[in-house]
């Protein structure tokens, strides 16, 4: 693929998107979140349940030392687990029939190479949860988890709390901007198109290059969204992931698209 200067481009051609897209594509996402009511809570519900499970099991083996590197993971591997709802929007917006088990049953381009990527996005997560031990170990030796009543006090008002929260978040703010430069694009790209997962990759990252601003606060929204989700134990993915999800569908349009969203 070149540009209309000649340059050669790895991949399709990549839009610019102006800074108030991520706002429209947002919009759009809550149109059919209420087109298709049906399927956004019952998706939201199985993610939170899920979730909650998932949580409520780490926590009784290992503490909640576990669960907060485990919460932080889960928006590293959150797009893999959407690619329902952008089958949902896409079906919407071709005006093509859907049905629950057309979300459930996704029939994907490119599969292998859609695995591919969502094996590359669990490895981040256990990266970044091996690295989060490995940290406290750093820092408090190796000791046993703390008790609840004792993790928050020694995090917030110890110098060395505080130096382990700066330095953890600091990694895992690198790996989570790895991991969204790498799948904001190509997971759904990978879902409709007949490429291979390299092709999908280097097209986000560029996607992500190519418009900073507007990919940088797409990042920020989801990032908040999904803290609210989780901060209100789950409850909120009912609806911040699905909306997270259609909405995303629309990113990708966009950038790969006309670069608006109407």
């Amino acid at each position: 693929m070149t540009t209309q200067d000649g340059s050669a481009t790895f991949g399709p051609p990549v839009g610019n998107v102006s800074l108030e897209q991520p706002w429209l594509w947002l919009a759009a996402g809550w149109k059919d979140f209420w087109r298709r009511p049906d399927i956004s809570f019952a998706y939201g519900i199985a993610v939170a349940a899920a979730s909650g499970l998932l949580t409520y099991t780490v926590f009784h083996l290992w503490g909640l030392a576990l669960v907060l590197p485990l919460a932080a993971g889960f928006l590293l591997v959150a797009p893999m687990l959407a690619v329902g709802l952008y089958e949902t929007s896409r079906r919407l917006h071709a005006d093509e029939p859907i049905a629950m088990r057309n979300v459930v049953f996704v029939a994907v381009r490119s599969p292998t190479q859609l695995a591919f990527v969502g094996v590359a996005l669990m490895l981040f997560m256990l990266a970044w949860i091996r690295l989060a031990t490995l940290l406290f170990a750093l820092f408090f030796g190796l000791t046993a988890y703390p008790p609840m009543s004792e993790w928050i006090g020694l995090l917030l008002f110890t110098p060395k709390g505080l130096l382990f929260l700066a330095l953890g978040t600091a990694i895992g703010g690198v790996l989570a901007v790895t991991a969204y430069a790498i799948s904001v694009v190509s997971i759904p790209m990978l879902m409709v198109r007949d490429v291979d997962a390299i092709t999908a990759i280097v097209t986000s990252v560029r996607a992500v290059v190519a418009n900073p601003g507007p990919m940088l606060l797409w990042a920020w929204l989801i990032a908040m969204l999904m803290a609210v989700g989780i901060a209100t134990l789950y409850v909120g993915l009912i609806v911040t992931f699905p909306l997270v999800g259609y909405a995303t569908w629309h990113a990708y349009r966009s950038v790969l698209g006309d670069g608006r969203v109407r």
